[in-house]
């Protein structure tokens, strides 16, 4: 094919289009023997097509077509480009670039390599001294000419040198953590309870030792809440009682969705909750409302009922049985939530109005059907028994009661 009978950038076009798209091109009618061969045809190409004077898309155009035939990156075609516009011509450079000589030799890097691979790759001036000492101290000859290696050119080696690359052992790159544990986005409910969002509250220090943490829970529809306390988040700690509160609720847990702490987020958590066939997700980056609702529960809750005193770890398993037999049923049966409507206003904006006020049970039954949500063994019957026990002033002072006693044990 002759393409100097291609002389307009419509033609040319149409060649990019049509042709050169299925057809692998190389210049051999101008022959291949040498980069100044293809030099001259770039040189008539930007000549024949005026290129200095085409707009930038019929520039793009050229150098397309040029970067097809000669195989060459669009870099180094601009880099011609400047050369054609700078010199009038497109010239092999002649000027004789500073070349160091090698000092170290592959029997050098070997020794190099050996020693890395022993080691497990220690710093540069780490390695320097070891392979002065080999020589040195142990009298190794093969070791004379790189024990005089700087500590510098020890990394320049490791990076550039191909033998180097290839036959050492020891993989120093740092690989980043990376959990892929729960989905980073807002859960999902679509009006179904069973969607927990979860916290934690510490309670302190105090002399350097920490006091008891807090394990809110509290479902994303119904606000139902369930509170735990444990010595500490540790594995050992955190797990038993994970599954007692994620027990304690009476629907069916489908979602649990927390911080980015690492109590929650690890592979211990992330097992029991896909056994339980429950959905795991996490807070987003600079979205700081996505767990607001526990988040409010844990000062209006926790923080009113708990105060911010330092507690020690021993009091934990009797904080978590006052929560268990006292606040399960005041929270959840007699202290009224606030629910919200939303109101577009005249701009269209959501508002949130808070007009609405029943307590977490009241809002689960009011749900369409809501025993299909209940868990196996719990009905209906059960939870209004509970709900009619007491009334809410009977509930709220016997929790006050309880949380009386428990304070006084504080102080002992």
């Amino acid at each position: 094919m002759n393409e100097e009978n291609i002389v307009s950038i419509a033609q040319l076009k149409s060649f990019l289009k049509e042709v050169a798209r299925s057809v692998s091109f190389s210049i051999n009618n101008i022959g291949n023997k040498n980069k100044q061969e293809m030099y001259d045809w770039v040189d008539t190409v930007i000549a024949r097509f005026r290129y200095f004077s085409l707009k930038k898309k019929e520039k793009n155009i050229v150098l397309d077509y040029i970067g097809k035939i000669t195989k060459r990156s669009r870099s180094q075609i601009k880099r011609l480009v400047k050369k054609k516009k700078k010199f009038g011509k497109i010239k092999l450079s002649q000027t004789k670039k500073n070349v160091f000589p090698t000092f170290y030799g592959t029997s050098d890097i070997a020794r190099l390599i050996e020693t890395d691979n022993a080691h497990g790759r220690l710093s540069g001036p780490a390695t320097k001294r070891i392979l002065e000492r080999e020589y040195s101290t142990y009298g190794n000859i093969s070791y004379e000419r790189i024990s005089h290696i700087s500590a510098p050119h020890i990394y320049n080696i490791r990076k550039s040198s191909r033998q180097y690359k290839s036959n050492i052992l020891f993989v120093a790159k740092t690989q980043s953590v990376n959990r892929n544990i729960g989905e980073r986005r807002k859960p999902i409910p679509l009006g179904k309870p069973g969607y927990l969002r979860v916290d934690s509250v510490h309670q302190g220090d105090r002399d350097k030792e920490k006091g008891v943490y807090h394990i809110n829970m509290v479902d994303e529809i119904t606000q139902w809440e369930i509170i735990g306390c444990v010595e500490g988040i540790s594995e050992y700690f955190l797990l038993p009682l994970l599954k007692e509160l994620l027990d304690r609720f009476p629907f069916v847990i489908l979602g649990f969705h927390s911080d980015n702490g690492g109590e929650y987020i690890n592979y211990v958590v992330a097992d029991l909750l896909k056994k339980l066939l429950i959905e795991q997700t996490k807070s987003r980056s600079r979205k700081t409302n996505d767990n607001a609702l526990v988040e409010g529960k844990n000062g209006a809750v926790v923080r009113k009922h708990m105060g911010y005193v330092h507690i020690q770890k021993k009091h934990a398993k009797n904080i978590n049985r006052f929560y268990r037999e006292n606040m399960d049923d005041y929270l959840n049966f007699h202290r009224p939530c606030g629910f919200a409507t939303t109101v577009i206003d005249d701009r269209g904006k959501e508002l949130k109005k808070y007009d609405k006020y029943m307590t977490p049970y009241e809002h689960l039954i009011s749900l369409p059907n809501f025993e299909q949500y209940l868990k196996q063994g719990i009905s209906a019957l059960m939870l209004e028994a509970l709900a009619n026990q007491q009334s809410d002033n009977e509930s709220a002072q016997k929790m006050q009661k309880a949380k009386t006693k428990l304070f006084k044990n504080f102080t002992v």
